[in-house]
């Protein structure tokens, strides 16, 4: 039987599941306490991961690796977390903190039109391992926001990582800032999307300038809400899509 729920009814569950979320992040608590237990294990060079822009129908997915000096009181008392917790003036004020610390830092990206070939997780993963390769230090363990990598380290999965543990938070954080950035100066070239803004995601402003305007070379071609409103494009990747309008509703709450 066909489903008898209207796109107004979905719009509020889903909106009403990222408050929900949005709750749930709150309470958990980011510290150095992931980080403490794997020093207890051995491990010294301890490199957090993260990614942002999984979500956008525009632009790059952009990851960040981060290795911390073990004393990193400073940033819990600056109050660093997932950096969608974070105003943009929090976060750039982070990053500058983040960068003046660091051992090492590395931030890599993924275009769409590599995004569109292999899809979007493989893309992420694809971004994550760059940004790690690309590291001036050898981490000796990955703390990685919800995903495995294919990558001889050892290495610590965490879900809600970028809430919980100060190295994930701090990639997160430095890879929001980054995309933000390109997002800025990519609207210098694209004004009529409104990227400066929504930051490519999938925003009725956003979706209004897809129909008037159509679509450019880096939006994701694969994403069903660009297709939705460009069908003469082609897909160019060969798997099925992995972000229906539904998923990048919730992304672009939550990324």
């Amino acid at each position: 039987m066909a489903s008898t729920a209207n796109p107004g009814q979905t719009r509020k569950k889903t909106f009403a599941k990222a408050a929900d979320k949005q709750k749930m992040l709150k309470q958990l608590v980011c510290s150095d306490a992931p980080e403490q237990a794997l020093r207890y294990r051995g491990a010294r060079s301890i490199a957090g991961v993260d990614e942002v822009g999984r979500g956008a129908l525009f632009g790059p997915v952009v990851a960040a690796a981060v290795i911390l000096p073990e004393s990193i009181s400073i940033l819990a008392d600056a109050g660093l977390t997932d950096s969608k917790q974070l105003t943009q003036e929090q976060r750039e004020s982070l990053d500058q903190t983040i960068r003046g610390m660091a051992i090492a830092i590395s931030v890599a990206e993924i275009d769409a039109e590599t995004i569109d070939r292999v899809n979007i997780y493989q893309a992420t993963r694809l971004a994550m391992l760059a940004a790690v390769a690309g590291l001036s230090v050898q981490p000796d363990h990955l703390l990685i926001d919800a995903m495995r990598l294919d990558h001889p380290c050892a290495q610590t999965r965490l879900i809600y990582g970028d809430s919980l543990s100060l190295s994930i938070a701090a990639a997160s954080v430095v890879a929001k800032v980054h995309r933000d950035a390109r997002m800025c100066e990519l609207h210098e070239r694209h004004p009529e999307y409104g990227l400066s803004s929504h930051k490519g995601y999938g925003t009725p402003e956003h979706r209004r300038a897809l129909i008037a305007h159509g679509a450019t070379p880096l939006h994701r071609r694969s994403f069903a809400p660009v297709r939705a409103v460009c069908p003469e494009l082609e897909p160019q990747a060969s798997s099925e899509l992995l972000f229906e309008n539904f998923n990048n509703l919730e992304a672009a709450v939550w990324d």
